[in-house]
């Protein structure tokens, strides 16, 4: 499955880069692509394996506000 969530406190790559590294942090996530210049993140799961709730609090804990 594949969804776009909001975030629109990234004001630069580091920022996108850091949401990023959710790839590896969270099991189930296949994919994460995130633009600060379009203020979303595209994120590729497993929803057997993680929720979009799970990954709104991961984006929470780096600091950031995701929304779907």
């Amino acid at each position: 499955m594949k969804k776009t969530f909001q975030v629109l406190d990234m004001h630069c790559s580091n920022c996108a880069m850091r949401i990023e590294s959710l790839e590896d942090e969270l099991p189930g996530v296949k994919s994460v692509s995130a633009s600060y210049q379009k203020g979303q993140v595209v994120v590729e799961y497993d929803e057997q394996q993680v929720t979009p709730e799970a990954i709104v609090a991961a984006v929470k804990k780096q600091g950031y506000t995701a929304r779907l």
